[in-house]
């Protein structure tokens, strides 16, 4: 499982700004520090969307290597919410 989540770093803590979902109390995780200032907020929040689009991606690799499989038009209506795309 991936799962982006930005925060802040002051006083030698990491405060996040949600709290992740289905992470067990033991998780490991990588942090990343950003140069204040240098990234744009609206192109954070792509980035994130974008990892966590690799993570989708590999969830279905591992779906499909599990032989577990769903109808296309499932994948294309996920699609079409998330990115608010019509056909």
């Amino acid at each position: 499982m991936l799962k982006t989540i930005e925060g802040i770093y002051q006083n030698g803590q990491i405060e996040l700004t949600e709290l992740p979902q289905n992470v067990s109390e033991q998780t490991q995780v990588l942090v990343t520090f950003l140069e204040p200032g240098k990234i744009n907020p609206a192109k954070l929040r792509q980035l994130i969307e974008q990892l966590e689009t690799i993570a989708g991606i590999q969830q279905g690799f591992d779906e499909l290597n599990a032989g577990k499989s769903r109808p296309i038009g499932n994948f294309i209506e996920e699609m079409q919410n998330k990115y608010d795309i019509s056909s």
